[in-house]
């Protein structure tokens, strides 16, 4: 019970920083689809729900204190408003935890004022599919007896 919740814990801190190590590692530990999901959304929506919340402190601290003087329009910034207004807080949650992570994504999500509670409902719903698709196709690719003798 104790390696299990061991496991348990260090796959969610690993969820924290990085969402796709949840289904990989999960699966890895011989975890069911219920645990892998459970453990990958739960990772991703505490940072998520810590970011959104703390994000209006970060951001006024980060605006008045550490760059006072900075450029308004840089071409990093204008590439990532480029990528704002073609995709929105939908397909940025959308794309998170397979190209983001789940702070890179609520930063962003944060910085162009989106609502707390869209940002929560956008990336619990994203979440939710992704891992329920990438863990299904983990487990299901396992599943086939190739990758099982090899894997042994």
């Amino acid at each position: 019970m104790t390696g299990y919740l061991l496991k348990f814990i260090g796959i969610y801190f690993a969820c924290l920083f990085k969402f796709i190590s949840g289904p990989v590692l999960g699966a890895a530990a011989g975890f069911s689809l219920f645990e892998i999901v459970l453990v990958s959304v739960g990772g991703m929506m505490t940072t998520v729900v810590t970011l959104t919340f703390v994000g209006d402190w970060f951001k006024s601290y980060w605006d008045l204190k550490i760059s006072p003087n900075r450029k308004r329009f840089s071409p990093k910034s204008r590439k990532i408003v480029r990528v704002w207004r073609k995709f929105g807080p939908i397909w940025i949650a959308v794309f998170t935890p397979l190209f983001l992570t789940p702070i890179g994504g609520t930063i962003v999500m944060n910085a162009f004022n989106v609502e707390k509670k869209k940002i929560i409902l956008y990336m619990f719903g994203s979440a939710l599919f992704w891992s329920v698709v990438l863990g299904g196709s983990i487990h299901w690719i396992l599943s086939i007896p190739f990758f099982d003798t090899l894997l042994r």
